[in-house]
């Protein structure tokens, strides 16, 4: 479906969307008028939907992760994020080890394969949200960032050890560290996006995929997933070392003085402290 002839979102949802249908499970954000960034209801709404996929067992022969509106997601909510630092700033990055570690871990733990349907923005966590999918989809104009240091901060959700597996450590390193945006042609260059369908097309794609997937040897696409697995650092260990870098980071002045500058639209300035 095109871009002009996909109807229009529905502003006022906010959750997540569980369906199952012919073996496949689709994990929909429903946040569109936010750009998907996840607020507590959003995280909440995954970790339960991911348990949902494990509950329903044989039932579910493959998983969709996509995005209602423009936007695939565009990270963590800062204005949340901001009003934890502001209220209770020694519990701002409590969410880390309780929210966003359980989720990727039992996301990236289903033994069925995951697909990701990425349209627009995937940035910061919700980058590291579409990397614990086994294959990703992308419309033509996606718009990829690591984002993090954009804002005083190192990586969670993952991204460091997904991001170095998928594009190479080198490449890693520059896109972390500078955090520049890349384009979905260069995703699919450096083989962290399977393939690249006009904008508006990526959930049909991705659902065509994941059908597909559907229709296959799913015990033996488990075995391919641990394998794939077997040669990197435990995912708990990557997640516990992301948590406790965030943790340092976030007392910082740069990292909060950061966050206000991006809510006022400003670009920060930051002095190393």
């Amino acid at each position: 479906m095109s871009a002009a002839n996909r109807p229009p979102a529905d502003e006022t949802r906010h959750g997540v969307g569980y369906t199952l249908d012919d073996g496949v499970a689709v994990i929909e954000l429903r946040r569109p008028s936010a750009g998907n960034a996840l607020d507590v209801s959003l995280r909440a709404g995954l970790i339960a939907a991911v348990r949902r996929v494990r509950g329903d067992g044989d039932l579910v022969r493959a998983v969709l992760l996509t995005a209602e509106g423009r936007h695939f997601c565009v990270g963590q909510d800062l204005k949340e994020h901001a009003r934890a630092l502001e209220s209770v700033p020694a519990s701002a990055f409590a969410i880390v080890r309780d929210e966003y570690n359980p989720l990727v871990e039992e996301l990236c733990a289903l033994p069925q394969p995951v697909v990701a349907a990425v349209e627009g923005a995937c940035v910061g966590a919700g980058l590291g949200l579409a990397l614990c999918a086994d294959v990703r989809v992308a419309g033509a104009g996606a718009r990829f960032s690591t984002a993090f240091t954009g804002i005083g901060l190192a990586a969670d959700s993952g991204l460091s050890g997904a991001l170095a597996q998928a594009v190479g450590p080198s490449r890693a390193a520059a896109l972390m560290l500078l955090g520049d945006r890349f384009h979905a042609e260069q995703a699919q260059q450096w083989g962290l996006v399977h393939s690249v369908v006009p904008d508006g097309g990526a959930a049909a794609e991705g659902l065509t995929l994941a059908k597909r997937l559907a229709a296959g040897p799913t015990a033996a696409y488990a075995e391919v997933k641990a394998l794939l697995r077997a040669d990197r650092a435990p995912l708990s260990v990557v997640l516990e070392r992301e948590a406790a870098a965030q943790e340092r980071l976030g007392t910082t002045e740069d990292h909060q003085a950061a966050v206000r500058a991006f809510l006022e639209g400003r670009q920060p300035s930051f002095s190393g402290r």
